[in-house]
């Protein structure tokens, strides 16, 4: 039995692959390369989307900062003449305060959207 040669099965000259290897190839490069430059795309659409909102959906206006209003909250905190705020953090919607007084030092948690106190906590040395 006599086995026909193919020419399609035969490597190039030169090479170890054949016209049919060499021709996937080019189409798996052609599709990465579609797929890199779409990803880049993606990419700065999302960097342009993000820096044109400015930030608008987390910005308080200057009035309601003067005004010591946010979203028609008002708060007032007691802390005592002869206490005063050393530090503050701001998580979310959470102010925490630290406080010094001559009763000792605390840290005081509110709720900016209600305006309550969530925990009051004291510090002692150990």
């Amino acid at each position: 039995m006599t086995v026909l040669n193919d020419s399609g099965n035969e490597p190039l000259p030169g090479t170890v692959f054949t016209p049919r290897q060499v021709r996937v190839l080019k189409i798996a490069v052609i599709v990465m390369g579609l797929l890199l430059v779409g990803g880049f795309a993606f990419v700065l659409a999302a960097i342009v989307y993000q820096a044109s909102r400015g930030g608008q959906d987390e910005a308080v206006s200057a009035e309601a900062v003067s005004a010591g209003v946010l979203d028609g909250v008002e708060a007032e905190l007691a802390i005592g003449k002869d206490g005063s705020v050393t530090g503050l953090a701001l998580d979310g919607d959470r102010l925490a305060l630290h406080l010094n007084s001559a009763s000792g030092p605390k840290i005081v948690v509110i709720d900016l959207a209600t305006g309550k106190v969530v925990a009051r906590v004291r510090l002692k040395a150990e």
